[in-house]
């Protein structure tokens, strides 16, 4: 048995594919629902009829279960659970640092995974919380390590997860993300980060992705432990993450908590149910909150709701509209739109990684200014060939005596007549221009001026915006248009 990872489409770092693991195959972004086999309060069997491809369960409960141990070792996990999908098994790891009483030595855990038919077997990793120093998290990671290439040695590469540690520290989580790569594991959960979701500290866990994601292959498919609210999702996928586990949907169902794609309520705070699954239409708010099986139905309702913005997230990722969901479900709360906001601190880096075309380039407000689809358009501009006098209109009319004249399309700035039915210029849909993206089209100005040191540049501006364009374009001449 082996796992493989085949991408099918990008959209930023965000990938759609085939997670291929033995004989069976699931479609990725995927979301693997955590199952307790002592509480299941949806059993495997519904999650498979609901479209559930992988689940993920805890090996360690089941080798301390008197109920499920000896069942699990004599006829396999998939028997015991019932679902025929793919299984992952998590190794204890955190049992052991929230509870620190977990005496299960690597070497047994990774050989009771096997034992018990797991087919994603996770090492004794130790999770480093973010508040842990650099010296805690590098001998941690050092530790983690170690276990993982005992695993190696005990099954082999092929079934086996990587966790990327290295706490809060982003040069710690490339140098996690590179070792676990150079092992051959080609399944890299980026572990630990519970804790920053819990405190909503998203701007933390863009750094710590992004640095795991430069260490790892591009052909490693990446896991984020923990991460089970359908409104971070897009945010999560959008970095390069390509599968999740969460018990969210129960915990919160216990707590009495109503999940959606932009947040989560009490039950007590809801006059309407604003989703279409059968929960939702077979009950009002009230006749929920007062039905004595709400726990399961609460969670019926979270899992099909999480497994509906999974799907949404692969949907965007082939329409080439990841940006915009990212906008709409980071604007839900403070913290996320802090997230997004770093995310797009890295869109140099992302670039690369984006796809060439797209069916359109949605503006939003400043933050469109900083997207992958502007940065890879101005670096195209170095490979225009200028004449030694290039006009730059903002206005669509020429002048005489210029050897080039470019049309002017903020925020990604000047573009030749022929380029005005392609990507992105010909599918920009944008309101009325505003000074954000009007300067950042006058950046894009700057740096095809910088790439053609051998032409002279004039700007053709309406007044509206000439002073605006002495201010940002020095040295350029800038004509004021007629009113």
């Amino acid at each position: 048995m082996s796992i493989r990872f085949e991408v099918k489409e990008k959209d930023i770092a965000g990938r759609t594919g085939h997670l291929k693991v033995g004989q069976k195959t699931v479609t990725t972004p995927v979301l693997l629902p955590v199952v307790n086999p002592h509480l299941p309060l949806v059993t495997p069997r519904e999650m498979q009829d609901m479209g559930v491809q992988a689940l993920i369960t805890n090996a360690y409960i089941f080798r301390t279960s008197d109920r499920f141990r000896d069942i699990a070792a004599r006829d396999g996990l998939h028997r015991v659970l019932d679902f025929d999908g793919v299984i992952m098994t998590d190794s204890g790891a955190f049992q052991q640092s929230v509870y620190g009483d977990v005496t299960l030595t690597n070497r047994e855990t990774v050989e009771f995974q096997g034992v018990i038919g797991s087919e994603i077997l996770v090492p004794m990793d130790i999770p480093t919380p973010p508040s842990a120093s650099r010296e805690t998290a590098a001998h941690e990671l050092e530790e983690t390590m170690r276990r993982i290439r005992e695993a190696v040695e005990i099954v082999g590469p092929e079934r086996l997860a990587g966790p990327v540690q290295g706490g809060r520290f982003p040069d710690l989580r490339e140098e996690a993300g590179a070792a676990v790569s150079g092992t051959g594991i080609t399944f890299a959960p980026i572990g630990a980060v519970v804790p920053l979701m819990e405190q909503y500290r998203y701007r933390d866990l863009v750094r710590v992705v992004l640095a795991a994601k430069r260490g790892l292959s591009p052909s490693a498919c990446v896991h984020l432990f923990g991460a089970g609210h359908p409104s971070m999702f897009a945010l999560a996928v959008a970095m390069g993450c390509d599968a999740f586990d969460s018990a969210a949907y129960a915990l919160f169902a216990k707590d009495g908590r109503y999940l959606t794609p932009w947040g989560s309520w009490h039950l007590e705070e809801l006059s309407e149910l604003p989703c279409p699954c059968r929960v939702c239409r077979d009950h009002t708010a009230k006749e929920l909150r007062e039905d004595p099986g709400r726990e399961r139905l609460l969670a019926l309702h979270n899992l099909r709701v999480t497994l509906a913005e999974i799907a949404r997230v692969r949907q965007a990722i082939q329409d080439g509209v990841l940006w915009e969901l990212v906008d709409d479900r980071c604007r839900s709360h403070p913290r996320l739109l802090e997230g997004y906001r770093e995310l797009l601190g890295y869109t140099e880096t992302l670039a690369p990684q984006d796809r060439a075309t797209k069916r359109r380039f949605f503006y939003r407000g400043n933050e469109s200014c900083r997207r992958t689809e502007v940065i890879r358009y101005r670096e195209q501009l170095a490979n225009l060939t200028l004449g030694p006098e290039v006009l730059i209109t903002l206005t669509g009319e020429g002048l005489p005596g210029f050897s080039d004249t470019l049309l002017f399309r903020p925020p990604f700035g000047p573009y030749p007549r022929e380029l005005s039915e392609t990507f992105p210029i010909g599918q920009t849909e944008i309101p009325t221009w505003d000074q954000a993206m009007v300067s950042a089209g006058f950046e894009g100005v700057g740096r095809l001026a910088g790439t053609h040191p051998e032409s002279r540049f004039t700007v053709l501006s309406p007044s509206k915006w000439s002073v605006l364009a002495r201010e940002l374009l020095p040295g350029i001449e800038v004509i004021d248009a007629p009113d």
